[in-house]
C-alpha cells in the first residue's frame, strides 16, 4: 500500500465511523431509518401487548392446555421470537408480544384460535352443507355448525393437522411456479381425511375449510389421500399461501379460546434496566479500548478503530434484520464483542512472535494475519454453527440470543479480518513504521509444565462438579429444589394493583419494586404498566397466602392502595416444558455439529472429544454455581448458558490451532508432553487479555445494572472466568491423555 492509498484509508475509516454513528444514533431521512431508538426491544426492556384468553371448553386437561400453549407459542414467534405465552389460573392462556403497541391488530390477525373445522360439502342425508354466495364473492354455510357436527359433516378438526406450511413447487405441466400450502395430519387425522378424501372425490365435491366464523378455503378433492400428507394450491401468491397455513396452525388448537382482556403494558425490567445497559456497554467499550491501545500500542488503536465500526455495524444490522433485542440478546451481544477482541488478540500476539525472531514489521504483519486466520475462523465458525442449530431448531429466548449471536459472530469476523487490517497497513503505509510503535520488547516467557499438574486441575473440577450436585441433592430432599427457579421456570403469582395515581415505570422501578422485593423475597420481581390506568401488573415467585395478604398490606401502607381491590393469580411458566425440550434438544444438536465440525478441521476426533469435553465442564461448573449461590433460574439462565458455550469452545480452539502448528514442524526427538505445554504458553497471553476484557464488560453490566440484570451478570462471569481455567488448564492436558493412551495401546 502506497503512501497516498494510506492517507485515503485512513481519511476513509474516520468518514465510515462518522457516518455508521450518525446512521446508528441519530438515523437516516424523514422516518430516521437506522436509528439505535428504532431497534426493537423485548417485553423485558420496552413492553408491548398483553393479550388473555379464556377457554370455552369446560375443565380443560393439563396435557390440552400444554399443547394449547405450545402451538400458540410457535404462532405467535411471527411477530417476535421473545413472545413468550402462559397459563394463568386454571382455564386462561396469557400471550405477551413484545415491540408492538395495537392490541386490536394483533387480535384481528389472530382471530379466535381453535375454531377450524374442515367440512364436507354434503351431509350424510345428503343436503348441502355450503354454497357460493355470489353477492358475497364467498362461500356461506346453509346449516348451523351445530347441525353440522350432529350429521357428521366436520370431517376433521383443526387438532387433526399436525402442521401446516407455505411452499413454492414448479407445474410440471407449465414449468410456472405455484404456491401452495402442504398439510401433515395426526395419526388420527390422516384416517379421518382418508375417509373424506375418497368420499368427496367419488362424488366430485370439495372439502371446505371453515375457521373464525367463515371459509379460508374451499379445495376441490382431485384423488383419495391417505398418506396423512395434502396440498392446497390454486394460491396468487406466496404471501396468500403463508397466510393460509398460519390461519390453519392457528385453529388446529386442541382447545377454542375466547378473548377475555387485552392491554398495552410496559417492560417487565423497566427503563432503568436499558439505561443503565447502555451506560455499561459503552464504559465496558471505553475500558477496552484503553487496554487495547496500552497493551498494543498502535495495532491497539487499530483494532479500537475496528471495535467502533463493529459495534455500530451490528445496531445497524439489528434494525435492518428486524431483530428483537432482550437481555439474553445482549448476552450475545456480549459474547461477539468479546470474540471480536479475541479475533484482533490472536493477530497481534502473532505479530509479535514474528517481530521478536527478527523478521521487519511488514513481513510482521503480513505473516501475523496469515497465521491467525486459521484459529480466527474456527472459532468464529464452531460457535456460528451452534448459532445456526440455536437458531433453527430453538424457540423464545433461544432464538433470540442465536440471532443476535450469529449477526455479531459474522461482524467481527469483518471487522477483524478486513477493517482492523486495513488500518493497520493504512499506518504503516503513511510512516509508521517503527517496531517499537507496534510492541514493547519483552523477555520470551519460558515454557510453564501445566501438564505436570493435571491431576491436580482436574481434581479441581471434579471437586467443582462434585460440590454442585451435592448442593443440588441437599437443596432438592430440603424441599426447597434443586436450583432457586424463577417465574420462568416455575411459575409465580400475577398480582394485579390499581393505584392511587398514574406511577412511571421509573418511579415504579425506584419506590414499588424495593417494597415488593422485601415482602416476596424475590430479587427478580418483573413489572408491567398497563398503559392508559394507573394499574400496575407485578410478578413474583408463587406467594402462599400468608405472603399475599403481606404484600397487600405493605402496598396499601406505602402507596394508599384499596387492599379489597388487589387482585392475584397463579400463572405457569413461561419457558413451557415443551420450550425447554426444544431448548435442550437445539444445544445437544449444537454440540454435535460442533463435534463433528472440529473432527473435520483437525483430523483428530481427540480434538473434538477434548473440546466438548471442557464445554460440559464449563457448563456444569457454572451450574454447581447456580446451586450453590441460589442465583434466580430464569430466562437468562438459557441465555447464560448458552454464551459459556460458545465462549468456552472459542477459547478452546484457539489453543488446539496451536497445537495442531506444532505437531506440523514436530520431529521424531519432539517430546509431545513439551509441545503441548509450549502450546499453552503461548496463547497464555491471549486467553488472559481476551478472558480480561470480555470479564470487565460483564463486570461493569453487573456493578451498574438493575438486581435482575445483576443475577445476569453474576454466573456469567463465574463461565468466563470457568471457561478461561478449563481452556488452560484442562483442555490441553484431556488431548494430551487420550493421544498418550494411543500411544501405549499400540
Amino acid at each position: 500500500m502506497s503512501k497516498q492509498k494510506g492517507i485515503i484509508s485512513l481519511i476513509l475509516t474516520v468518514v465510515i465511523i462518522g457516518l455508521l454513528g450518525f446512521a446508528s444514533l441519530v438515523g437516516i431521512g424523514k422516518d430516521r431509518t437506522g436509528a439505535m431508538k428504532n431497534i426493537k426491544l423485548g417485553l423485558d426492556l420496552a413492553g408491548g401487548v398483553s393479550i388473555t384468553y379464556q377457554v370455552k371448553d369446560k375443565n380443560p386437561s393439563s396435557e390440552e392446555m400444554s399443547d394449547t400453549i405450545y402451538k400458540l407459542q410457535k404462532r405467535v414467534e411471527q411477530y417476535s421470537t421473545e413472545a413468550s405465552v402462559y397459563q394463568e389460573g386454571d382455564d386462561r392462556i396469557n400471550i405477551e408480544i413484545p415491540g408492538v403497541s395495537d392490541a386490536n391488530k394483533i387480535l384481528e390477525e389472530l382471530g379466535q384460535p381453535g375454531a377450524l373445522y374442515f367440512i364436507s360439502q354434503t351431509g350424510a342425508d345428503g343436503k348441502e352443507n355450503y354454497t357460493y354466495d355470489q353477492s358475497k364473492g364467498e362461500y356461506v354455510l346453509t346449516r348451523t355448525i351445530e347441525e353440522l357436527k350432529a350429521d357428521g359433516s366436520i370431517v376433521l378438526g383443526g387438532s387433526d393437522v399436525k402442521s401446516a406450511s407455505p411452499n413454492t413447487r414448479e407445474d410440471e405441466t407449465t414449468k410456472q411456479k405455484k404456491h401452495v400450502v402442504s398439510l401433515v395430519f395426526t395419526k388420527e387425522g390422516t384416517e379421518k381425511f382418508a375417509q373424506a378424501t375418497k368420499k368427496a372425490y367419488e362424488a366430485g365435491q370439495s372439502i371446505g375449510i371453515y375457521y373464525d366464523g367463515k371459509f379460508v378455503s374451499v379445495p376441490r378433492v382431485q384423488q383419495e389421500i391417505t398418506a396423512g400428507e395434502a396440498e392446497i394450491s390454486g394460491m396468487k401468491d406466496y404471501e396468500e399461501a403463508s397466510a393460509l397455513a398460519s390461519t390453519i396452525r392457528i385453529g388446529g388448537l386442541k382447545l377454542e379460546l375466547k378473548e377475555l382482556r387485552s392491554n398495552v403494558v410496559g417492560a417487565q425490567l423497566g427503563e432503568k434496566a436499558i439505561s443503565t445497559s447502555l451506560t455499561a456497554g459503552a464504559i465496558g467499550l471505553a475500558i477496552v479500548f484503553i487496554f487495547m491501545i496500552v497493551v498494543y500500542y498502535l495495532p491497539g488503536l487499530a483494532s479500537s478503530l475496528a471495535l467502533l465500526i463493529y459495534t455500530e455495524l451490528v445496531l445497524l444490522a439489528l434494525n435492518a434484520f428486524d431483530v428483537t433485542l432482550t437481555l439474553p440478546g445482549i448476552a450475545g451481544i456480549i459474547l461477539s464483542i468479546g470474540m471480536a477482541v479475541d479475533a484482533n488478540v490472536i493477530i497481534f500476539a502473532r505479530v509479535r512472535e514474528e517481530l521478536n525472531r527478527g523478521k521487519s514489521v511488514r513481513n510482521a504483519l503480513k505473516t501475523g494475519f496469515q497465521k491467525a486466520m486459521s484459529a480466527i475462523v474456527d472459532g468464529n465458525v464452531t460457535t456460528l454453527v451452534a448459532a445456526a442449530v440455536l437458531w433453527f431448531k430453538g424457540s423464545g429466548t433461544v432464538k433470540g440470543f442465536a440471532q443476535t449471536l450469529a449477526i455479531g459472530i459474522i461482524v467481527s469476523m469483518f471487522t477483524a479480518l478486513v477493517i482492523t487490517r486495513l488500518i493497520i497497513f493504512a499506518f504503516y503505509a503513511v510512516g509508521c513504521s517503527k517496531a517499537s510503535l507496534y510492541y514493547k520488547e519483552r523477555k520470551e516467557r519460558g515454557t510453564i509444565d501445566f501438564l505436570s499438574r493435571r491431576k491436580v486441575f482436574f481434581g479441581i473440577s471434579a471437586a467443582m462438579i462434585l460440590a454442585g450436585f451435592v448442593f443440588m441433592g441437599i437443596n432438592g430432599t430440603g424441599g426447597k429444589g434443586a436450583f432457586a427457579y424463577s417465574l420462568e421456570f416455575e411459575g409465580g403469582t400475577s398480582t394485579n394493583v390499581t393505584f392511587d395515581k398514574d406511577y412511571s415505570i421509573e418511579e415504579i422501578d425506584s419506590k414499588i419494586v424495593p417494597v415488593v422485593e422485601k415482602v416476596t423475597g424475590d430479587a427478580n420481581v418483573q413489572t408491567q404498566k398497563v398503559a392508559g390506568t394507573n394499574q400496575v401488573i407485578i410478578k413474583t415467585v408463587t406467594l402462599n397466602l400468608e405472603k399475599r395478604e403481606a404484600l397487600n398490606q405493605a402496598l396499601a401502607e406505602n402507596f394508599k392502595v384499596d387492599a379489597e381491590k388487589i387482585t392475584a393469580e397463579n400463572i405457569s411458566s413461561t419457558v413451557s416444558k415443551e420450550m425447554r425440550q426444544d431448548a435442550v434438544v437445539a444445544v445437544v444438536i449444537a454440540t454435535i455439529f460442533m463435534l463433528i465440525y472440529i473432527w473435520f478441521r483437525f483430523k483428530d476426533i481427540r480434538f473434538a472429544t477434548s473440546a466438548v469435553a471442557a464445554l460440559v465442564h464449563d457448563v456444569l461448573v457454572v451450574l454447581a454455581f447456580y446451586a450453590i449461590a441460589r442465583v434466580s433460574v430464569g430466562n437468562t439462565f438459557i441465555a447464560c448458558i448458552l454464551t459459556i458455550v460458545g465462549y468456552s469452545i472459542n477459547a478452546t480452539i484457539v489453543i488446539f490451532d496451536r497445537i495442531r502448528e506444532e505437531l506440523r514442524y514436530r520431529t521424531r526427538s519432539t517430546d509431545l508432553k513439551e509441545l503441548v505445554n509450549k502450546s499453552i504458553t503461548q496463547t497464555l497471553t491471549r486467553s488472559i487479555y481476551t478472558s480480561l476484557t470480555t470479564f470487565v464488560m460483564v463486570a461493569v453490566l453487573y456493578v451498574m445494572g438493575v438486581s435482575s440484570i445483576r443475577e445476569f451478570a453474576l454466573p456469567l462471569m463465574v463461565g468466563i472466568i470457568c471457561g478461561a481455567y478449563s481452556s488452560v488448564c484442562i483442555t490441553g492436558a484431556l488431548w494430551y491423555v487420550m493421544k498418550e493412551k494411543k500411544v501405549k495401546n499400540k
